[in-house]
């Protein structure tokens, strides 16, 4: 057996979201009919890979991401909780470029440590969760490949963490684009590289591309 096993991790396609909610972990979000072309794009894109394992997020918008993929395959798909998206503050309320939100004496306390960060889920205990995410589907592919479907901001900060960078930043420079693939390549136990791409980045909408402007009322922090 090959002691060299790749984890490819990846971000959920688009969700149908036409209120602007920042959904977080709040169930009934499903992905759009863009977002289903995205992960059939992805599951195309990865049917000649070696993939024996395929684990999602629990939430439906990662479990419909995943599924093509794993049926690709032959595959059954199993989730894992700690491939969820982070816990936030602001679930349930819209938040994003241009909105007032940052005006509103009530959000003040929740923004005062962008280094832990104060409005949710600590970036430390991110990167746990999904280090153990991570290894486990290491374990099941062990010489082969596994997919896992995550969210944008835990991926962000595992990348973050391995590739040695801060883990406080600016949301506006992640490099995880709807429908990417952030691929780490372990040589036995140790991550030894870490890759990125974007199969299905002619589908995403332009103000939505890693590094694009944001856009008032459309660049939302929906959830990822």
């Amino acid at each position: 057996m090959s002691d060299i096993t790749v984890v490819h991790v990846m971000r959920h396609g688009e969700v149908a979201n036409p209120d602007g909610i920042l959904y977080g972990r709040l169930p009934g979000y499903h992905l759009s009919e863009l977002g289903r072309r995205m992960a059939d794009r992805v599951a195309e894109h990865l049917a000649s890979r070696d993939v024996t394992h395929v684990v999602s997020s629990p939430l439906e918008r990662a479990r419909e991401t995943a599924a093509p993929i794993a049926e690709r395959h032959g595959l059954d798909l199993v989730t894992d909780p700690r491939l969820i998206e982070a816990d936030n503050v602001f679930q349930g309320k819209t938040f994003g470029v241009g909105d007032g939100a940052l005006r509103r004496p009530e959000n003040w306390k929740h923004l005062i440590n962008p280094f832990k960060p104060s409005w949710g889920e600590p970036y430390l205990e991110q990167v746990v969760r999904m280090m153990g995410a991570l290894d486990a589907a290491k374990d099941a592919a062990r010489g082969h490949e596994a997919v896992c479907v995550s969210h944008q901001l835990p991926i962000w900060i595992v990348r973050s963490f391995v590739e040695r960078r801060r883990l406080w930043h600016d949301p506006r420079k992640r490099q995880c684009t709807l429908a990417s693939l952030t691929t780490f390549t372990y040589q036995g136990d140790k991550i030894v590289s870490v890759g990125y791409t974007e199969p299905a980045r002619d589908l995403v909408p332009v103000h939505l591309l890693a590094g694009a402007k944001g856009v008032k009322g459309k660049d939302k922090a929906f959830g990822a």
